[in-house]
């Protein structure tokens, strides 16, 4: 069966403004009031689903979304850095920093690597479009990370492609497909729709 799967990045907070591995930070006032003007921009899906942290479920909640919370769109596990400013890891652990920006296996950080990352969010991806599924749209409020890692999956890219991808907040990304065969369309920003 053919699956729309679009993701959407959550809103701005405070951890994204200061270059934080965000650990569970909720919106800010400016990232809750852009998602609430986004709202007449979000497609219509069979399945709403949310990343559980905090700043994916208040970016749902302020699109006027019921999502139900999906653990395998969990965030990256970054370990020890979650919560760090990255220019501080850098500062502090030079070698390390390299070496998981050099290295889709390495996790230094204790937590998840990038190779681990992928994996897990492609497995999430191709098993959507089952026999108990609901419909054939999926829309999802998920991480940054986890919009990425998807469309390396998708596109069945190299991982180390994954750190030349960039995910404005609240952009859709939409993955068209099936497991081993999918089509994606990139960083379409939610603005409301214009009257005329």
């Amino acid at each position: 069966m053919t699956v729309r799967v679009m993701l959407i990045s959550p809103a701005m907070n405070a951890a994204l403004r200061e270059a934080r591995f965000d650990g569970d930070a909720p919106l800010d006032r400016s990232g809750r009031e852009r998602a609430k003007a986004a709202a007449d921009a979000v497609p219509a899906a069979g399945l709403t689903l949310s990343g559980p942290s905090e700043r994916c479920r208040e970016t749902a909640e302020a699109l006027g979304l019921a999502a139900r919370t999906e653990p395998a769109l969990s965030g990256w596990d970054l370990g020890r850095w979650s919560g760090r400013r990255l220019d501080d890891v850098a500062a502090a652990e030079p070698a390390r920093m390299s070496a998981w920006l050099g290295d889709p296996s390495a996790a230094p950080h204790g937590g998840e690597s990038l190779r681990d990352l992928v994996g897990r969010i492609g497995g999430w991806l191709d098993s959507l479009g089952g026999a108990d599924a609901p419909g054939a749209d999926f829309l999802a409020v998920a991480e940054a990370a986890v919009v990425r890692a998807a469309v390396v999956h998708g596109l069945r890219l190299p991982a180390e492609a994954f750190w030349r991808l960039d995910v404005a907040p609240l952009t859709l990304t939409e993955l068209s497909g099936r497991s081993g065969r999918w089509n994606v369309g990139l960083g379409r920003p939610l603005t409301a729709p214009t009257v005329h």
